[in-house]
């Protein structure tokens, strides 16, 4: 079975920077890529990242290029997503996915971006 569990959102400023964790089990992590989706409140659910199983090749929405960054480790099956420079337009559930459609993914943790 399938079992994609995510960490490390929180309540942060502007500005602010989180790191989220996925921890992944019940398939061939390191065989698969992955992908970080999200949804703001009210919205759908919309991709954010992914990466390819080696961890080699990343690709971002345009809203977050240059501020998040997309890692694995293979060995620990998880998924990271670094979230820098934060605005309230991040705030959202965010999911770790086997696909980018999130069609597949977590439980989500809440990100929240306020002062």
């Amino acid at each position: 079975e399938v079992q994609l569990v995510e960490s490390g959102g929180g309540l942060v400023q502007p500005g602010g920077s989180l790191r989220l964790s996925c921890a992944a089990s019940g398939f061939t992590f390191s065989s698969r890529a992955m992908s970080w989706v999200r949804q703001a409140p009210g919205k759908g659910l919309e991709w954010v990242s992914s990466i390819n199983d080696g961890g080699g090749t990343t690709g971002y929405r345009d809203s977050v290029k240059g501020r998040f960054t997309i890692s694995r480790d293979n060995a620990k099956n998880t998924l990271y997503l670094q979230m820098n420079s934060l605005t309230p337009d991040d705030t959202a559930v965010y999911y770790c996915a086997l696909t980018p459609s999130g069609t597949i993914r977590g439980q989500g943790t809440q990100v929240t971006v306020s002062s």
